[in-house]
C-alpha cells in the first residue's frame, strides 16, 4: 500500500504547498500554513452529467418566483429564477435579514422556503417576524452555521428558495479553516451553486461588506453566482437602493427603490417623486434632468453652487455625478461658453443622494452651473439631458424619446435636448428644442 503524502494548507486561500513556510507564498499571510494528510489512493470518480440535446430540455424557461415587491422582482429581471444564486450585499444594519424575512414569508405561501441563519437565535427570528407583522406559519426556520446540516435540511423539506444569513458564518467540513476565511467563502460559495442547479433551487446568500463597501471575500465569488445586488443607503435619508451589478437573467445596473417603516421595506413605485423636489426646481442652480436607471428613465435634480473662492485654490466638489467629469465641463464652458470660473469654488451635487454614472448629466449640470454663477433660473418647466464633447457639440444619448415621454407624464413642458435626440414625431404636451452647441443651449435655458 502506496504511504500517504503530507501537504500544507493556507488557511486563508486554500493554497498548498508541498512544505512549511512562515508566509503563505499566494496570499502572503503569515503562520497560516496548516499540515494535511493526502490520501494515495485515487478518489472514486462521480458520475459525469451526460449532454442533452436543446430541443430536448423542458420548456418552462419562463417560470419565475413573484417575491411580493414588484420593485425587487424588477431588480432582479422580473422574479425569481428557480436554480438561481443572487448574492445580497450592504452595510451592517442596511436591512439585509429584513428585506429577505419579508420576501422569504412572501414566498412561503406558494413554495417551500428555508431560512438558514447563523448569526441570529431562531428567537431573534421570530421577534422580527412579530414586529413585521409576517405570517411566517410556512416559513422553515434553521440556526445552525454547518454547510453541510444546512443542504441536507433543504433536501430534506424539499425547499424551492434557500436564505442563507450569511455565507461569512457558514462552514464546510471539507476545510479546517475558520468561518469567513477566503477559502472557506470559496468552498461553501462552490457547494451551494452546485446545490443550486442540481436540485434547481433559488438561493439567497447574505454577504458582508468590506469598509470600501464591496462584499467580502475573493473576487471570484462574484463571478460564481448568477446575481450580484448591492444595498445604497444614505444615513441621511429614509429611503434604501438596491441596485444589481451583475444578473444573468436581468439588466444590469437596475434599480429599486424601498422605504423602511416601522413594519419593514415598503416599496416606491413612483421614485421620481422623491428625487425630485418641486419647491425648488425654479431656483437659481437646479436643473432637472432624466437619468436612465437600468431599464427604466427617472427624473432627478442637479444642483450646483459657486461661490467666491476664499484660497487661492478653488474647490471642484461632485456627489453622485463624476468628480473628473465636473473639470472637464468647465474647461468646455470656458472655451466654448464664454465663461470662464476659474477663480470661484464649484460644487455639483445629485438631490436624494442618488449616483449617476452616464454622461446624459453632463448638460443639466452645465446649466445648473451656469444658473448659480449668474443668479438666474432656467426656463419654467424645463428639463435637459445631453453629453458634451470636448469641442462644444451636445451628443446624443440612448432612450432619447422614452425620456420626453416621462418628462411630459411629470407635467414638464420644455426639454433641451441633443440635436440627434429630437423625435421623429412631436409630442403631446411638451416642446422640444434640439441643440448642438454649447452656446445654443445657454441661449435657450436663459
Amino acid at each position: 500500500m502506496a504511504k500517504a503524502k503530507t501537504a500544507y494548507v493556507c488557511t486563508e486561500c486554500g493554497a498548498h504547498s508541498v512544505k512549511w513556510a512562515g508566509q503563505c507564498p499566494d496570499c502572503l499571510a503569515w503562520n497560516t500554513l496548516t499540515q494535511t494528510r493526502i490520501a494515495a489512493s485515487r478518489p472514486s470518480r462521480e458520475i459525469a452529467a451526460t449532454a442533452a440535446r436543446l430541443d430536448a430540455l423542458p420548456d418552462d424557461f419562463a417560470e419565475r418566483h413573484e417575491t411580493g415587491f414588484a420593485e425587487f422582482d424588477r431588480v432582479l429581471g422580473g422574479g425569481l429564477v428557480p436554480g438561481a444564486v443572487i448574492l445580497l450585499g450592504g452595510d451592517p444594519g442596511v436591512g439585509k435579514s429584513t428585506l429577505l424575512q419579508q420576501v422569504s414569508a412572501s414566498l412561503a405561501a406558494g413554495a417551500a422556503v428555508l431560512y438558514a441563519t447563523g448569526e441570529e437565535s431562531l428567537r431573534q427570528i421570530g421577534q422580527r417576524g412579530q414586529r413585521l407583522g409576517l405570517a411566517t406559519s410556512d416559513l422553515k426556520l434553521l440556526a445552525d452555521t454547518s454547510l453541510e446540516n444546512v443542504l441536507e435540511q433543504a433536501t430534506a423539506c424539499s425547499a424551492n428558495v434557500l436564505i442563507i444569513d450569511s455565507v461569512q458564518t457558514m462552514s464546510s467540513s471539507d476545510l479546517p479553516s475558520a468561518p469567513g476565511s477566503v477559502a472557506q467563502l470559496r468552498q461553501c460559495v462552490g457547494r451551494v451553486v452546485q446545490y443550486a442547479k442540481q436540485k434547481e433551487v433559488a438561493v439567497f446568500i447574505i454577504g458582508h461588506v468590506t469598509k470600501e463597501g464591496a462584499i467580502a471575500g475573493p473576487r471570484v465569488v462574484e463571478h460564481m453566482v448568477d446575481t450580484v445586488l448591492y444595498f445604497e443607503s444614505d444615513p441621511a435619508s429614509r429611503y434604501t437602493l438596491i441596485r444589481s451589478v451583475k444578473n444573468r437573467f436581468g439588466a444590469s445596473g437596475e434599480m429599486g427603490v424601498f422605504a423602511m417603516t416601522e413594519t419593514g421595506f415598503r416599496q416606491v413605485s413612483n421614485p421620481s417623486a422623491i428625487f425630485l423636489s418641486r419647491d425648488s426646481v425654479a431656483e437659481p442652480g437646479s436643473v432637472v434632468t432624466v437619468a436612465w436607471e437600468g431599464s427604466r428613465p427617472l427624473l432627478v435634480e442637479i444642483q450646483a453652487l459657486v461661490a467666491d473662492g476664499a484660497t487661492t485654490h478653488p474647490k471642484r466638489l461632485a456627489s453622485g455625478v463624476d468628480q473628473n467629469r465636473l473639470a472637464l465641463l468647465l474647461a468646455v464652458l470656458q472655451r466654448h461658453g464664454g465663461l470662464a470660473l476659474g477663480p470661484e469654488d464649484v460644487f455639483v451635487n445629485v438631490v436624494g443622494g442618488l449616483r449617476i454614472g452616464e454622461t446624459a448629466v453632463d448638460l443639466p449640470a452645465l446649466l445648473a452651473i451656469v444658473s448659480s454663477f449668474r443668479d438666474k433660473a432656467c426656463t419654467e418647466r424645463l428639463v435637459s439631458f445631453g453629453e458634451i464633447g470636448l469641442a462644444g457639440e451636445i451628443r446624443p444619448v440612448r432612450f432619447g424619446e422614452e425620456r420626453i415621454a416621462a418628462a411630459a407624464k411629470q407635467g414638464f413642458t420644455r426639454a433641451l435636448v441633443p440635436h440627434a435626440n429630437m423625435p421623429k414625431k412631436k409630442p403631446k404636451g411638451i416642446e422640444v428644442v434640439g441643440i448642438k452647441r454649447v452656446r445654443d443651449a445657454l441661449d435657450e435655458a436663459f
